[in-house]
């Protein structure tokens, strides 16, 4: 084979190469701004309505469907789930059950997300002296309600549940931390507060 041909068979093997090195280079490369080169598109490209656009299918021109009166989420049914509301399931009764079960794991969560979204009104012990209230305390405004004791007889009398609500939904002057703290860490708190309070209250040489 001549030689000039053989050169021009090489060079067309090695332009061949530039495009799958720079497709490899479009899809491994990080931190892009444009799109990556696609081979397949697959499913990526797929004919689609853009929100809040029309679509003539439908008698009302909209392209987005509300969902069906009634609708649940697969495993989203929480407002008859006690361990969602605190409350007895088709009643306003607060659950006097933990609807979990009571580990040291869970303790020990709930003392952590204690510290950080309790202690600092009402104390790491509890007794509603954090330091959010001694600031306020020290400044004497007079629009401050001090925290409650949490091992105070009214709060130890209250259902499990009721503690559950008030963290999710707040009560009197204490806001909602619903939007702060998933339910599982809701029920960490409570037994955590139920662990403080009965710390408080035992007697000498108790277990």
């Amino acid at each position: 084979m001549p030689r000039p041909i053989l050169y021009l068979l090489l060079v067309a093997v090695a332009l061949s190469l530039v495009p799958v090195g720079l497709i490899y280079k479009s899809r491994a490369t990080r931190g892009r701004t444009t799109p990556r080169i696609q081979v397949v598109y697959d499913m990526d490209d797929q004919v689609h309505f853009k929100s809040q656009g029309e679509n003539p299918f439908f008698a009302d021109g909209r392209a987005m469907r509300k969902p069906p009166v009634g609708t649940v989420a697969q495993g989203q049914n929480r407002d008859s789930d006690p361990f969602f509301r605190g409350q007895v399931d088709g009643d306003t009764l607060f659950v006097t059950d933990y609807p979990l079960d009571v580990t040291a794991d869970l303790l020990d969560r709930g003392q952590e997300r204690y510290n950080i979204y309790c202690a600092p009104c009402h104390g790491v012990s509890g007794n509603g002296n954090g330091p959010v209230n001694a600031r306020a305390a020290s400044l004497a405004e007079g629009t401050w309600t001090p925290p409650t004791d949490l091992a105070s007889q009214t709060v130890v009398d209250r259902p499990v549940g009721h503690l559950y609500n008030t963290i999710a939904k707040g009560i009197r002057n204490m806001p909602s931390y619903g939007a702060q703290i998933d339910p599982k860490d809701r029920w960490a708190i409570v037994a955590y507060v139920r662990a403080l309070q009965l710390s408080r209250n035992a007697g000498v040489g108790s277990e």
